[in-house]
């Protein structure tokens, strides 16, 4: 177990942005490292947004025939907060993850403040790094923000998804039609003057101090070293907020987008199928999903509540995130069109463990071997 998380926390320190390379391959053999070999480099995708737009990207088990898997970021984060999922998600196909348009090492040009526009040019950065990536299919997996950016983009492009997971996903609820006074005069008054700001700055303000509740979600395998993730969120936000601000045009009040994906689900094409992992204990409102559940009657929806975990439930819970991943990848690979004769004749050969299969507004349980809690340590999210 100490060995393991030993590793771990090297994993995090080498994804960090003061250490990574520009356009190198990280090998098992050195000192700090992920146990899979990595490689990251910037892929060009031209005059996008501004002149020359770059996406930072790290992959890893590209030699793999499986199904790529994409993995997008929240708000505020890059690709180092995966390192409690990569080794995980790679150890059976092709993995890339990118720090969007405007966050992380990416270019931070200056985007609309316009929320549909401002949307339409996050999802066409994806596309063009998908096209110089020459991705045909692939596995689309996006968390919080980079849910809403990931269902955005599969309705444009719904070739090209094979399945779409959406880990907590930002802004598919309908937001409410007034904003409810809360607390005291005081609060309220102060709510009102940082409205118009970017919503990342007290975390700017707060420096490297900023985002203890997140740097908690990693100490167990940080160990005495949590300065490591304190110093990569800082730095990930201290720059020109780009991304910040294409999101603060998107957002409404913050918890809401002005142009939920409930409003528009039925744009994505029901061949798509589906999971939803979400954290029990999750702020996110995932209220919209009985909606999109009856207005998807003949598609495929797995639909997960993840005990004790928060918003960031692919840290919170990482073991069981990372499995109900390779089981949404492993399902698709084996079944291209899923139906529900299909999923009872082949469920077998995919998981090891209970699942619910949400087929439109039909439950359909199948179950195999219960599932176990991991012996990780896990810590708690609100």
């Amino acid at each position: 177990m100490e060995k393991e998380v030993e590793e771990r926390r090297k994993a995090l320190m080498s994804l960090s942005l003061s250490r990574i390379q520009d356009r190198r391959t990280f090998t098992p053999d050195e000192s700090q490292r992920l146990k899979t070999a990595y490689r990251g480099w910037y892929v060009d995708i031209g005059p996008v947004v501004g002149t020359s737009d770059k996406i930072w990207t790290i992959s890893l088990n590209e030699e793999s025939s499986k199904t790529p898997l994409v993995l997008l970021h929240g708000l505020g984060a890059g690709v180092a907060l995966w390192c409690l999922n990569l080794d995980a998600l790679a150890s059976q196909r092709p993995v890339y993850a990118i720090d969007i348009l405007g966050f992380g090492r990416s270019s931070r040009p200056i985007f609309s403040n316009e929320a549909q526009e401002a949307e339409s040019q996050l999802v066409r950065s994806i596309e063009e790094w998908r096209r110089e990536m020459q991705l045909e299919k692939f596995v689309l997996l996006g968390h919080s923000m980079g849910g809403f950016l990931a269902a955005s983009y599969s309705m444009k492009y719904p070739e090209r998804i094979k399945h779409l997971i959406l880990a907590d996903p930002w802004g598919f609820s309908e937001g409410p039609v007034e904003r409810t006074p809360w607390g005291p005069t005081w609060v309220k008054v102060i709510s009102y003057m940082v409205e118009p700001l970017n919503p990342l700055w007290p975390v700017r303000a707060a420096g490297p101090f900023a985002r203890p509740d997140i740097v908690k979600k990693f100490a167990p395998v940080l160990k005495d070293d949590t300065v490591v993730i304190s110093q990569y969120l800082h730095q990930c936000n201290a720059q020109t907020p780009s991304g910040e601000s294409a999101f603060h045009a998107m957002m409404q009040h913050f918890g809401w987008a002005k142009n939920p994906i409930v409003r528009r689900m039925d744009k994505l094409n029901p061949e798509i199928p589906i999971t939803l992992l979400y954290g029990s204990r999750s702020w996110i409102d995932n209220s919209s999903w009985e909606t999109i559940k009856h207005t998807r009657i003949s598609s495929y929806i797995n639909v997960q509540a993840i005990n004790g975990a928060g918003h960031h439930v692919y840290a919170d819970k990482s073991e069981i995130f990372n499995k109900y991943v390779l089981e949404a990848c492993n399902l698709s690979d084996s079944i291209p069109h899923l139906t529900v004769s299909d999923i009872r004749s082949n469920i077998k050969s995919v998981n090891e463990q209970q699942i619910s299969l949400l087929l439109g507004n039909k439950d359909v349980d199948i179950k195999t071997m219960p599932e176990k809690e991991p012996n990780t340590p896990q810590t708690q999210s609100s």
